[in-house]
């Protein structure tokens, strides 16, 4: 059998795909299906748009279902590290780019929550994994796509 994939998250994260899914269990798989009896009643289904709109709505809801479904289950909680002294995931991070001469704070999480334009990057991102157990004071080389970037670690938070 086919090892299954972990989702590395924080709890908090864990907690809004756990609400989400609850809204698409209930409300709006209400909705959907209220959508579809309405169109039913305009009756023959062969021409009914409005009928085809509803279904491909609902095998959208359905598939969203099963991802966050699969997500929870897989979820492999990160805790903040206990050691505040190497960065790892959960760690704030302030480091200055050596390059630009500019400050910037990253927040290392899972994949599952990464998002570059709120700071939180991805520990499998290059820039993350590059970070992931330096200390305050190094001085960091990355490769990323576009070349090398350089910083200096300025301050590590958990």
């Amino acid at each position: 059998m086919a090892k299954e994939t972990k989702y590395k998250m924080s709890a908090e994260r864990l907690e809004q795909l756990k609400a989400e899914l609850e809204y698409l269990q209930t409300v709006r798989e209400k909705e959907v299906a209220e959508q579809i009896r309405e169109a039913r009643s305009f009756g023959d289904l062969s021409e009914n748009s409005e009928y085809d709109e509803a279904k491909t709505e609902q095998a959208k809801l359905y598939t969203k279902i099963a991802e966050l479904k699969n997500l929870i289950e897989n979820a492999e909680l990160i805790e903040g590290a206990k050691e505040t002294s190497k960065i790892s995931m959960g760690s704030v991070v302030t480091v200055y780019d050596l390059d630009m001469n500019e400050e910037a704070v990253y927040k290392i999480v899972g994949s599952q929550e990464a998002n570059p334009m709120e700071g939180k990057i991805s520990d499998e991102s290059p820039l993350g994994s590059g970070l992931i157990g330096h200390k305050k004071g190094d001085k960091v080389s990355i490769d990323v796509p576009s070349g090398k970037l350089n910083f200096e670690i300025l301050d590590i938070k958990k």
